[in-house]
């Protein structure tokens, strides 16, 4: 029995500093370098809002973030990658509206697999032809696209540019082919090659090719017309009812603990409503858009039943 008392002594003792050290690495965090991970190459929508948010997490947190981008199976790749890092705050990502599309296309993926962290963005889907084509309005297209197939480049298979595309030629039976590359930027240079008819991408990745005329974007599907592309009309205004936009925001692995999480939605909140933030992303065509992560987590499962109805 004394041999047991002295066990039970011990042991308490040893839950006890192991309760110190959990509460002493919580208020301590963080105490290195965390890693960012974009599931898009570099240049486009979800890229830059990371770049620019983390930019000012930096300055809050006083460590550095590393930014990797890893593209590649409409995303899954990045989020499989951080569903699979130690829960420890250290490794979070840029969560885009494949997390509303993936279950609803056969992945085998799990939205209760991650932590969210706040929505900071969204990117209204553009489609847009190059310059020289023959189509100057959205109407055009669709008659186009009816005699005979076009093809549509996008992000990803999983992407809501893929589901826009797939939509509007159920609407319309115009035949539109998409076409699935590993990020936004990548399908804007294949619209500008020449390799493909069109393109649907965010407002953020088509904004400069518009700008310089390189571009010609036919409507925006959103329910307003968008600041950077003021002379641009809504699909709706062009009689047809059609809204999508790549949001994004901040994810993290499953079970972080919860003052690390608070830290971290501390500074995503903080970063994502700076001016500096804003003046970064606002002028490629990206809209500040916030919400605290139990909102963002709601917000997706809203999104993932939309999607539901639209692609099944």
């Amino acid at each position: 029995m004394k041999t047991l008392n002295i066990f039970g002594a011990l042991s308490g003792a040893a839950l006890i500093s192991m309760a110190l050290s959990t509460t002493a690495f919580a208020q301590d965090f963080p105490a290195g370098d965390i890693t960012f991970v974009v599931q898009a190459a570099a240049g486009g929508a979800s890229d830059r809002s990371s770049r620019a948010l983390v930019s000012e997490m930096e300055k809050e947190l006083g460590v550095s973030f590393i930014v990797e981008n890893r593209p590649g199976a409409s995303g899954t790749v990045a989020f499989a990658h951080v569903a699979e890092q130690e829960p420890d705050g250290y490794t979070i990502g840029f969560a885009p509206v494949e997390f509303a599309i993936l279950e609803n296309i056969g992945y085998d993926f799990d939205r209760a697999d991650y932590t969210y962290l706040g929505q900071i963005m969204n990117s209204p889907v553009v489609l847009a032809v190059p310059a020289e084509s023959p189509y100057n309005t959205l109407e055009e297209f669709i008659a186009g696209a009816q005699e005979g197939g076009l093809s549509v480049s996008n992000s990803g298979s999983a992407s809501s540019f893929a589901a826009a595309t797939v939509t509007l030629a159920n609407m319309t039976g115009a035949q539109l082919s998409p076409v699935p590359f590993d990020g936004g930027a990548p399908a804007v240079a294949a619209a500008l090659g020449g390799h493909v008819d069109a393109v649907a991408a965010g407002a953020g990745e088509t904004v400069t090719a518009y700008t310089d005329g390189t571009l010609k974007v036919l409507a925006i599907f959103d329910t307003e017309r968008h600041p950077a592309m003021p002379d641009v009309p809504t699909a709706q205004e062009q009689g047809f009812d059609l809204t999508f936009g790549a949001w994004g925001g901040v994810y993290g692995p499953a079970g972080i603990p919860e003052d690390v999480v608070a830290v971290l939605q501390d500074a995503v909140e903080t970063a994502a409503q700076s001016d500096a933030f804003r003046e970064a992303v606002s002028p490629a065509g990206i809209l500040p858009v916030f919400r605290p992560g139990a909102e963002f987590e709601e917000f997706i499962a809203s999104e993932a039943a939309r999607y539901a109805e639209v692609l099944n």
